[in-house]
């Protein structure tokens, strides 16, 4: 067979480490399923030994979508038997488990994190990773911080590892720090040092500091790296992770360029990844929707402007031919223009069986929920596109449990008007509660006025608005982070009114909150 390049995403533990990307139970699972139909290999699902809440996410994917023909389910532990134990009990549901098991080799997390000597890290690590592979048969190791490493120590710890049982090796760029002829330079001297690699897969991990990490990864692969670890959108802690619709779609994209690196044909079409690309679209809403992490327009393959052509010679180029100015098409990543497929007569039978030919597969309750929500738009919106029916399921597919609910919203504005809005909201006690209250514009209004209900201390930190199709009478979608003392919380929604999107994305984020000061967990964080 031909060799092929291994995705592995972490979007559900490195990328939930984004600030406000705090993901529940649900809201992972529904990602770990849209991952396993994008087709990557394998799925990180947590840190489970962080968390009470990680570990029933880890668990329940395992369990979901760690099928015998579903992905590798992974799970994150440091180099400690606690840690391991935990990860092998949380991934037992699944069909085949993987440990990712890490510590860090460069001298200054050694010294100042760690407080180990080169000397403890070599004797942990095969300890470690043999008791890893006691629990399971599929083991990853990672020296953190790698790229700063040196490189004759960090042979030897990769020696250490796969003699005792790593079956996957990955070299992590910790904090985005190396450039891509180094980390080229350091696949090589992986392959060429270490005298059994030949027995594992080796794998890069990077973040985006110096906006590298892509280009890293790709110098990797040409030398001989064949498993990368990266996120939708290119999520993550600090400016975030290497993103995998850019990976695979270079691959793709240029894969006559690549295939000589994997001992093909340079005319070979045989696909470098498993990724199914029309997938890629639809996941990539999907994880922006969850997170509350807007896509910005001028993102590579998945921004809204990444297939659009404002200049006129760009245009007319086009217009003659697609390729004077387009290297792939929309279409290739699931990007179709706006298909009418449903209006107001549509029945039940048929919105669920149009959801399912795009992909989604809703509860009973969803779907009900659902199309709720579609008949209420179909009797204000006379054209109901496929965006139309993405963003009402992946509104309804994420809402918490409403422990504050939005019942009633009054506005009055206008450029002779004091900004007024008039909320009534259920309380988790059950009281009907309404207050009222004035503000620099209707939004601002409305915000202070579920205030003086909902009184839990918050700053708002952003505020954004994207219109789903267009025309006049197109749904909104309004995003919103808002800060606390515990942390940062995101909220989404979804309608033609966006007045009303915006006070339901701040109930949303309100109510994560209140879940989360109301719920206790221990939380460790993961490197």
């Amino acid at each position: 067979m031909a060799e092929k390049i291994l995705i592995f995403d972490t979007t559900l533990r490195d990328g939930e480490q984004t600030p406000g990307a705090t993901l529940n139970v649900e809201q992972k699972l529904l990602i770990a399923q849209q991952l396993a139909r994008l087709g990557v290999d394998i799925i990180e699902a947590g840190f489970p030994f962080s968390s009470p809440g990680d570990f029933a996410a880890v668990q329940e994917i395992a369990r979901v979508v760690g099928t015998a023909s579903g992905p590798i389910i992974c799970g994150l532990a440091r180099a400690t038997k606690q840690d391991i134990s935990t990860c092998a009990e949380a991934l037992k549901p699944a069909h085949r488990p993987r440990i990712h098991t890490f510590i860090a080799t460069s001298d200054i997390h050694l010294e100042h994190k760690l407080k180990k000597s080169r000397a403890d890290i070599l004797q942990i690590v095969p300890e470690m990773v043999a008791y890893a592979r006691s629990l399971v048969d599929d083991v990853e190791f990672s020296p953190e911080d790698a790229g700063r490493s040196d490189p004759e120590f960090l042979y030897q710890v990769l020696e250490a590892a796969i003699a005792a049982g790593a079956t996957t090796v990955n070299i992590p760029d910790t904090v985005g720090y190396i450039t891509p002829a180094e980390f080229g330079a350091l696949i090589k001297g992986i392959k060429d040092n270490v005298p059994n690699i030949d027995r594992a897969v080796i794998s890069v991990h990077g973040h985006d500091d110096l906006g590298m990490a892509v280009a890293n990864f790709l110098e990797a692969v040409k030398n001989g790296a064949r498993q990368l670890e990266c996120t939708i959108n290119g999520i993550g802690e600090r400016a975030g992770n290497a993103a995998l619709e850019e990976l695979v779609m270079a691959l793709h994209v240029r894969r006559q360029y690549f295939n000589p690196f994997l001992g093909r044909s340079p005319d070979s079409e045989i696909p470098l990844t498993n990724i199914n690309l029309k997938e890629i679209y639809k996941t990539s809403r999907l994880v922006a929707n969850l997170t509350g992490i807007n896509v910005q327009p001028n993102k590579a393959i998945v921004g809204s402007n990444a297939f659009a052509h404002e200049s006129g010679i760009h245009q007319d180029g086009v217009l003659k031919h697609k390729r004077t100015y387009e290297i792939m098409d929309a279409e290739s990543i699931g990007l179709t223009s706006n298909q009418i497929v449903l209006g107001k007569l549509s029945g039940r039978n048929a919105f669920n069986t149009r959801l399912k030919e795009l992909g989604f597969h809703l509860t009973e309750q969803e779907l009900n929920r659902a199309f709720v929500r579609f008949k209420d738009l179909a009797d204000k919106k006379r054209e109901i596109s496929d965006w139309d029916l993405a963003a009402i399921v992946n509104d309804e597919m994420q809402q918490l449990p409403e422990a504050f609910k939005l019942e009633h919203i009054q506005v009055s504005c206008g450029d002779h008007a004091l900004p007024t809005a008039t909320v009534t909201i259920l309380t988790p006690e059950g009281q009907e509660l309404t207050d009222a209250a004035v503000g620099t514009g209707p939004v601002d209004a409305v915000y202070k006025a579920i205030n003086r209900v909902v009184d839990i201390p918050n700053q708002l930190i952003e505020f954004s608005v994207q219109s789903v199709t267009a025309g006049i009478d197109a749904l909104g979608e309004v995003t919103i982070r808002i800060k606390h003392e515990s942390g940062v919380y995101a909220g989404h929604a979804a309608n033609t009114d966006i007045i009303v999107a915006s006070a339901r994305a701040y109930m949303h984020a309100l109510n994560r909150l209140y879940f989360a000061l109301t719920k206790e967990e221990i939380a460790l964080p993961a490197s």
